[in-house]
């Protein structure tokens, strides 16, 4: 079974969001639904989804909660809660006790739009991580580069939760960033709960003139640290189509996993397309 385990819906016909402001964003200020997704699922051979969220809202969550029970194709819900509210523990079980509860895996915030690179490391968000972990939840980290050594210090704190680095941590693959991603992503694939989304690329690169080349350093490098048992792949639908159709997101990654000498059904190619995301947010296959 091959689960995307990174994609979005998005509603700005009902909802504002504030990263959908920026003019370059403009191809992509419309509603996608899971209707919307469904036709491109089935055309790419994908059977089952993370969904992710968009908005630092709560209603949101019980929104995708709900959304995930009626898509049909929806495994699990990566969703956001308050992680400094000291009431976080309580809020994080109304969820999982409320209708499609059942459906959460895990919360996120936009880690990268706070203005301190340490945000994570704040004794309210550390306590907030602790009930995640209590629960069983995972805790995908939206950073760049410059937030990955507070990653470093919380995933070693909480070794008990699983956390996943979403698009590779945003490398600037269009402006050629390296030494420093690699000097901070590295110390990361040393901790055992940690996994990385090979997701979000294209946008990171040049949206017209990206090429596989272009992107394959930044895959085998992830590969190299953190093994295929610990990568997973993700769409990054709909942001992806500022550069990219799904499908062509999909056969991108195929290609340069091949050309890295992965083969198509070995345990490490159907890890990345599918049991990885199944083992880290916990969803049956």
């Amino acid at each position: 079974m091959i689960i995307d385990a990174h994609q979005h819906f998005i509603y700005p016909s009902r909802v504002h969001y504030p990263w959908l402001e920026e003019e370059a964003l403009s191809p992509i200020r419309r509603d996608f639904t899971p209707e919307d997704l469904r036709p491109l699922l089935e055309e790419s051979g994908v059977e089952r989804t993370i969904l992710v969220q968009t908005r630092t809202s709560l209603e949101e969550t019980y929104f995708f909660l709900q959304t995930a029970a009626g898509a049909g194709f929806v495994a699990g819900v990566v969703g956001w809660a308050d992680l400094t509210d000291p009431r976080v523990g309580e809020v994080l079980d109304e969820l999982l006790a409320s209708p499609h509860g059942r459906y959460l895996v895990g919360l996120r915030h936009q880690v990268h739009d706070e203005e301190d690179p340490f945000w994570l490391l704040q004794d309210s968000v550390q306590r907030g991580l602790a009930e995640l972990g209590r629960r069983g939840l995972a805790y995908d980290f939206l950073t760049r580069s410059r937030e990955l050594p507070a990653c470093f210090e919380t995933a070693r704190n909480h070794p008990q939760v699983r956390f996943v680095v979403d698009h590779l941590a945003k490398p600037n693959i269009r402006g050629g960033q390296w030494a420093q991603w690699v000097e901070h992503l590295a110390p990361l694939s040393e901790l055992p709960n940690v996994w990385v989304k090979l997701s979000g690329l294209v946008t990171e690169a040049d949206w017209q003139r990206w090429s596989l080349e272009d992107l394959r350093p930044y895959v085998e490098e992830a590969l190299k640290l953190f093994g295929a048992q610990r990568c997973l792949f993700g769409s990054d639908w709909p942001v992806c189509l500022l550069a990219a159709g799904y499908r062509e997101v999909k056969g991108a990654l195929e290609s340069i996993l091949e050309h890295s000498g992965l083969e198509r059904g070995s345990a490490a190619w159907e890890g990345i397309f599918g049991s990885n995301a199944a083992a880290v947010y916990r969803v049956a296959l």
